[in-house]
């Protein structure tokens, strides 16, 4: 196998790799051999095909099997043969292929940067100090009476902090639209659940009233059809409900799961739930301060294949979390920051690693 290398920049290279016939024709040979005992071809008792019926019928596609598979082999060995580490896949160029004139082909692609790690002396990392008080845990308890709070009708126009249960008629400039209609809704007065101005438009509403409410979706809404137009809705109001917050007694804290001690026992629980909440949001905050000071004091050139791949990490993601199917929606540019900067971080980090021998137990 002979090979060339040449650099066609700082982290680029283009490598030549000529693999002779030797390595090909013999192993095309020996599978399309084996092939005679299993194939059927019409005329012939099995294992009885002539190799050159084989070799018609199935010849073009053993070569291709085989030198993909020598094409693979070869660039690894090639690779390994120059100290090469390749930063993403190589890029094929055509390549020369046929019976007794072996492989050759051309691989375009880039290395990973090689430099010199920046010391860290010097570098201030602060640990936040964080105690947690008895104010703390009451509104942590309060909050849990909010999650496990229940609805009681009232015979009152609904005001902020209520509940109030509606059908509703959507539509723009008179015609409905997808997403639009809902019956025996819930929705919560000041909760911000619902589209900006929605909620609030239905504060002094009563059990029975119907409304008309105008709301702008954002110019920014997920459904392009819908994004920055006027819509009206006709809103029949059915019930109104006030919030009831459970007493903070014995059974409250069994409910969440304190079997001892009652309300003691509770707040023993909620302040252990919010050290090690505490902790863990300490050690983030470490973490990223080491971060950042690593990614501001080495200087990296990034191969701008890893950074391909981190942009379709990132778009993939974004995409999974927001149910949107659109790739036209993400171009590249709004990813590209974030992702040069996890693939700067992700080779400081690797050279960390190799260099200081770091393995998990």
């Amino acid at each position: 196998m002979q090979v060339s290398l040449e650099s066609t920049s700082s982290l680029g290279r283009k490598m030549t790799v000529e693999v002779p016939a030797e390595r090909i024709d013999p192993e095309v040979e020996k599978r399309l051999k084996s092939m005679s005992q299993r194939v059927k071809v019409a005329g012939f008792r099995p294992g009885k095909v002539p190799f050159r019926i084989l070799k018609q019928r199935f010849g073009e596609q053993v070569l291709q099997e085989v030198t993909n598979e020598v094409l693979r082999a070869s660039f690894a060995e090639a690779v390994a043969q120059n100290e090469l580490r390749p930063a993403g896949g190589p890029r094929i160029e055509p390549s020369e292929l046929g019976e007794g004139r072996g492989l050759k082909y051309t691989a375009v692609f880039e290395v990973y940067p090689e430099f010199e790690l920046a010391d860290v002396e010097g570098l201030e990392i602060k640990r936040p100090q964080v105690e947690i008080t008895d104010a703390d845990i009451d509104r942590m308890i309060k909050r849990l009476r909010e999650q496990r709070k229940t609805w009681d009708i009232v015979e009152r126009p609904a005001q902020k902090g209520d509940q109030v249960v509606i059908d509703y008629k959507g539509s723009i400039d008179g015609a409905s639209f997808e997403g639009g209609e809902g019956e025996d809704m819930p929705v919560e007065l000041g909760a911000g659940r619902m589209l900006s101005g929605f909620e609030d438009q239905l504060a002094g509403a009563s059990a029975g009233d119907d409304k008309t409410v105008q709301i702008s979706f954002p110019k920014d809404h997920h459904k392009q059809d819908l994004a920055g137009q006027m819509a009206h809705f006709d809103v029949k109001v059915k019930r109104v409900l006030q919030p009831r917050l459970p007493v903070v007694d014995e059974d409250f804290a069994k409910s969440l799961g304190v079997a001892e001690d009652g309300v003691e026992g509770l707040r023993k629980a909620v302040r252990a739930n919010l050290e090690r909440e505490r902790e863990q949001r300490i050690h983030t905050r470490i973490k990223t301060q080491v971060m950042e000071g690593l990614l501001q004091r080495n200087d990296v050139e990034l191969p701008e294949a890893l950074v391909k791949q981190e942009i379709e990490r990132i778009r993939h993601q974004v995409m999974e979390r927001s149910g949107e199917t659109d790739e036209q929606r993400f171009p590249d540019e709004l990813f590209a920051e974030e992702a040069r900067r996890r693939v700067k971080l992700g080779l400081i980090i690797g050279e960390i690693i190799r260099k200081q021998e770091l393995k998990p137990d």
